[in-house]
């Protein structure tokens, strides 16, 4: 079944340009010109991935973003004019998974959702062992690698398709210490061209979901001028 995707942009002229651009490549493609629509086809159709531009009027794209991520785990993609390293950053901690910058070569952004595609299809795929996290009787904290989910007392906590990922690729080598640029490469496949704190923003966030303190993290150990290191408790 062809793989469905949201376009929520205002500008009719990009909209219309992306979506003859995905249905070229295969996707169903539906529509929406601001917020209030977007979140309205979310609820009835719950698309597989969503691409949200930042500048939607009254109610902004990071609002968007925000009560899409209360609904539903899916891939969002920011596509956007902003560009600041600050706009990308919020625009993460609100709950995207990427962000492609305006004007924007067509071509990187199907590459980018082929990308997203492999990654969930390779997520849903996985068959390895249970990684135990955190092995304390009060809060066990389980990678489940064949439900693609990490459980927390046997209860799913609520990823991201990226968070998980990170915290796969993470405990694929516990102990040992991998690089921004590393994870960049395994997590996104395609490539970040841009500020390396994408990963950062991913990691706080994913922090605030495992950690039993994120304030001082002890799962996900950041080792300074290098990179992140997993260490199971």
């Amino acid at each position: 079944m062809p793989m469905q995707v949201l376009v929520v942009e205002d500008d009719d002229r990009i909209r219309a340009v992306l979506r003859l651009a995905l249905e070229d490549e295969g996707y169903q493609v539906a529509e929406a010109a601001d917020t209030p629509s977007a979140l309205e086809q979310v609820r009835s159709a719950m698309p597989d991935l969503v691409m949200v531009d930042l500048m939607l009027g009254e109610i902004d794209g990071y609002t968007c973003i925000r009560e899409v991520r209360r609904m539903s785990d899916i891939p969002i993609v920011i596509v956007s004019a902003r560009s600041d390293t600050h706009d990308i950053v919020a625009g993460l901690e609100a709950g995207a998974d990427d962000y492609v910058t305006k004007p924007f070569q067509v071509k990187e952004i199907t590459a980018r959702l082929r990308a997203l595609r492999r990654r969930l299809r390779t997520t849903a795929e996985a068959a390895e062992p249970d990684v135990i996290l955190d092995s304390d009787p009060s809060r066990r904290l389980v990678l489940s690698t064949a439900r693609g989910a990490v459980m927390l007392d046997g209860n799913d906590v609520p990823l991201t398709l990226t968070e998980y990922r990170l915290l796969a690729e993470l405990a694929q080598a516990p102990g040992r210490v991998l690089s921004r640029s590393a994870l960049l490469a395994s997590v996104w496949e395609h490539g970040y061209y841009g500020d390396e704190r994408i990963v950062d923003v991913h990691i706080r966030r994913l922090r605030t979901k495992i950690e039993r303190d994120p304030g001082r993290p002890q799962l996900v150990v950041t080792m300074r001028g290098m990179g992140y290191r997993l260490d199971p408790q």
